[in-house]
């Protein structure tokens, strides 16, 4: 069994995406016997939806978690809940913006995370490092991969866990703006905690 990563690129005025960095530092590691497996995806929402359940079914992980940039918040938040939305202020990377269209036309208004969401917060605090639950992952291209990844497992019967964590700035990238920020090594013990959790959990 595997654990499932994935982080995105740059997009829009951010030229670093600190999910990138974290999913490709973790990328081969092993937890508790498990290795994770990361990817890199664009912030797409076509690509996205094409792109996720084919390495969502090719690995059927044991954890399946995304991580995305959330610029501005002050901790790591674990996202409660994807909803079957597109609505975007500015355009994806491919210069897709889309206004209240649903992801797919026959899901479901909207899935939990089936991580354990608040003993991984609890873990977090724990450890020191701020954290909290999010009750909305945005309507960009995370809400898209979120809901996108756990509606693939459903369709598939898949046993996959899943659920996504945001993460803030980086230091250098708020070296001259008055902005909240965690380290990339806060942020790798973050998911590692995480994904320790959900394994100890699903023991």
């Amino acid at each position: 069994m595997t654990i499932l990563l994935t982080g995105f690129g740059p997009f829009k005025k951010y030229k670093i995406n600190p999910s990138e960095k974290v999913a490709l530092k973790l990328n081969d590691e092993t937890l508790l016997g498990e290795k994770i497996i990361s990817y890199v995806l664009p912030v797409s929402y076509r690509k996205v939806i094409s792109q996720v359940p084919e390495i969502i079914l090719k690995h059927k992980p044991r954890i399946y978690l995304g991580l995305g940039l959330a610029g501005g918040r002050p901790n790591i938040t674990i996202e409660r809940v994807a909803i079957n939305i597109m609505d975007a202020s500015s355009p994806d990377v491919d210069g897709y913006k889309p206004s209240d269209k649903k992801i797919f036309a026959d899901g479901p208004a909207a899935y939990f995370s089936t991580l354990p969401i608040k003993a991984i917060v609890k873990k977090l605090r724990e450890n020191g490092i701020p954290a909290m639950i999010s009750n909305s992952a945005g309507t960009y291209v995370c809400n898209t991969l979120m809901y996108t990844a756990l509606h693939a497992i459903a369709v598939n019967k898949l046993s996959t866990v899943a659920g996504f964590i945001h993460l803030p700035f980086l230091p250098e990238q708020v070296v001259d703006k008055q902005l909240p920020s965690l380290s990339l090594d806060i942020m790798l013990d973050s998911v590692r905690i995480a994904l320790t959790t959900t394994l100890n959990h699903l023991e």
